[in-house]
């Protein structure tokens, strides 16, 4: 029987290293997941690379592809807009590919309501000094903001509860591990086979 496509949504506060455990997980071939590249209208950070981290674009083509319904979840963080293109997804899902989202809290409550039958992961750090450190190493914000991240990551975690899934994100060893024994464990849960068990027996 054919497997299908596997959604997996990683999601968590900000600083809290999405992108450090999706590349892990991506670049390591760690298990056969595609990447949806997310469309934003911030700049860049350093080393960030237009359409492998993020598609890059005006805030007047974002405004288009919200119009256009392109996107299947889009949100303003900061001050800045980021969204999933939609087509990408539903393409790969409908080949039984398995497709890896990483994305905001904000953008993982929209596609909960259009895709239930996700896995959604809460990524989050030891605590929250290590949460502070490791956007102070970032570089790229003033103390303010920090802060400001810090007060939302509060809560954020409290959200937690709405989530599958939580990884502590101590090492990044350590949470690729751990989110790969969830896919391991949801690709042969029974709610995901049993439709395909269920025409077995009818055909018998």
């Amino acid at each position: 029987m054919a497997d299908k496509g596997l959604l997996l949504v990683l999601s968590g506060p900000s600083g809290v290293g999405k992108g450090t455990v999706k590349s892990a997980i991506v670049e390591n071939k760690v298990f056969p997941f595609e990447y949806s590249v997310s469309m934003t209208t911030r700049k860049p950070r350093p080393g960030e690379v237009d359409g492998k981290d993020y598609f890059f674009v005006s805030e007047e083509r974002f405004q288009e592809a919200i119009k256009n319904g392109e996107l299947l979840e889009y949100n303003e963080y900061v001050g800045h807009h980021y969204g999933t293109p939609l087509a990408p997804v539903k393409k790969m899902l409908h080949e039984g590919k398995d497709v890896l989202l990483e994305i905001d809290v904000n953008g993982a409550q929209k596609v909960r309501e259009k895709m239930p039958d996700g896995v959604f992961i809460f990524l989050t750090p030891p605590d929250l000094h290590t949460l502070h450190l490791r956007l102070e190493h970032r570089g790229t914000e003033p103390e303010e903001v920090i802060r400001g991240r810090i007060k939302q990551a509060r809560n954020e975690i409290l959200e937690m509860e709405d989530y599958d899934y939580a990884v502590v994100n101590d090492t990044v060893a350590n949470a690729v591990d751990h989110i790969k024994a969830i896919v391991d464990a949801e690709h042969v849960s029974v709610k995901r086979v049993i439709d395909d068990y269920r025409k077995m027996v009818k055909e018998d």
